[in-house]
């Protein structure tokens, strides 16, 4: 049963991310991929409060796999991130990859503390 709500979750995070990713894009005429980068700390601070909520007793296993394995690993994408990475430093836009590297790092940490911190102080 479990492997059905990840594979709605996915169903809904996957088509989720590219509408997400190509709405954000358009709306930039910049090389830095601001969709993947959005999709991606949205996801994170998604993550973040399921996991908060599982922790306080208010999400169990079922609401863990669907929004949080199923919806966030389908919303949320290293592969692109990392070939976008890879894209601009190719394209000699070295300090742009840098800055998505870390940006993505450093953001998608702090998305995630910070839903996990929100939902504590909500659920507590």
């Amino acid at each position: 049963m479990t492997w059905l709500l990840v594979a709605a979750g996915g169903a809904v995070g996957a088509p989720l991310r590219y509408l997400t990713d190509r709405a954000v894009q358009a709306r930039h005429e910049s090389v830095f991929p601001w969709g993947t980068f959005t999709v991606n700390a949205v996801g994170c601070l998604l993550l973040g409060l399921v996991t908060g909520a599982s922790v306080s007793g208010a999400a169990g296993s079922r609401l863990v796999a669907l929004l949080g394995t199923g919806l966030c690993g389908a919303l949320t994408t290293y592969s692109t991130f990392s070939y976008e990475t890879l894209r601009l430093a190719e394209r000699g836009r070295v300090a742009s990859a840098l800055a998505n590297a870390g940006g993505s790092v450093l953001v998608g940490l702090g998305a995630v503390f910070a839903g996990l911190a929100l939902a504590r102080g909500v659920l507590a």
